[in-house]
């Protein structure tokens, strides 16, 4: 797969109209801020902004760069105003003198949105498919030198691949079914990533070779060609420009309280308006209380949702999205409910 990730905090206007007077600062915001290793756009915006994904608006381009969405540790970020609205820029020293000479630096590298090694592996994988993508899906019915699981150098038997227009298939694993919160319904599979292998024939069954793998195939387990596409994830964090309402239906590693930069799963996708770059105001479910007070014995009272955290949309399929915690201020769950900022 050729990947490719354009990751942008260029300057925008959501729906062609400025958001500058909706933009609080953080009360505690400083003036300054030198960038250190180690930093994310996401984390710098929020030391000066209550809604960190506002960064672009009220970011001024200087002319002197001729990216401004590439920062880099020693550049300082400086607050000012313009007309009386905030205004984000590198500041650059205006007074000092430059003799012509040959000088060296350090190749620094640009610092990111947001923490990619949380989400990386997802991708570069599919890791959401459909019951009709399954249920077409070539499988392995044996392995060669009479083996009960495959591992890196085997050949699999595979039924059946008889084009050879695709050479390199990846090998899945159906996982949990991702559910509708509300209704119920499958939405799609969570699809393990077994291993990925090398067509060598085609033919019914095709014979392939385990070039690289995360888990022992087993018979049963499907394929899915490895297409050559390029994925183009623009993180423009923005709120999306009509309310949606969903759920978190899973997290990734299956724990039970859910923190900052954790993947989780949501019940919106494309087909609901999800977009690359959404963020999503998170609420923690009211809980039921027994009122104790009441002279009704065992009444009980539901308690009011109470915002947790945001988190924002890295990957979106038809039905479901995975999405980065960004930040939270108290316990999120399973079932808790996102929203329109």
């Amino acid at each position: 797969m050729t990947l490719r990730i354009l990751i942008g905090v260029g300057l925008w206007l959501l729906g062609g109209i400025a958001l500058a007077d909706q933009i609080q600062l953080n009360p505690d915001h400083p003036d300054r801020y030198i960038v250190v290793k180690g930093d994310t756009l996401w984390a710098i915006s929020g030391k000066f902004l209550n809604k960190p994904w506002q960064w672009p608006e009220i970011w001024q381009n200087n002319p002197e760069i001729r990216d401004p969405q590439l920062i880099y540790p020693g550049d300082v970020i400086a607050l000012s105003y313009v007309n009386g609205e905030p205004r984000l820029q590198i500041e650059t020293p205006s007074d000092i003198r430059l003799s012509p000479e040959v000088r060296v630096s350090p190749l620094a590298q640009a610092v990111p949105l947001i923490p990619m090694d949380a989400i990386r592996q997802f991708l570069t994988r599919p890791k959401v498919v459909n019951e009709r993508e399954l249920e077409e899906a070539p499988y392995i019915v044996n392995f060669a030198g009479e083996h009960i699981v495959g591992g890196i150098g085997d050949r699999i038997y595979v039924r059946a691949i008889k084009d050879s227009t695709n050479q390199a298939f990846t090998v899945l694993r159906p996982g949990q079914a991702y559910k509708d919160s509300v209704t119920g319904d499958v939405l799609g599979y969570e699809a393990l990533y077994v291993a990925d292998t090398q067509l060598e024939r085609t033919g019914d069954p095709a014979t392939l070779l385990l070039t690289r793998a995360e888990r022992e195939t087993i018979i049963g387990d499907r394929l899915l060609p490895v297409e050559q596409e390029r994925i183009e994830l623009y993180f423009q964090p923005h709120a999306p420009l009509k309310n949606i309402e969903g759920h978190i239906i899973s997290v990734v590693d299956g724990v039970s309280q859910i923190g900052q930069y954790q993947v989780v799963v949501v019940d919106k996708g494309t087909a609901d308006g999800m977009e690359t770059g959404h963020v999503l105001d998170i609420y923690q479910s009211g809980r039921p209380v027994r009122d104790i007070v009441s002279q009704r014995a065992g009444e009980t009272v539901a308690l009011p949702s109470e915002k947790a955290g945001l988190l924002m949309i890295f990957r979106p399929y038809e039905r479901v999205s995975y999405a980065l915690v960004m930040n939270a201020t108290r316990a999120i769950h399973v079932f808790d409910t996102v929203k329109t900022p």
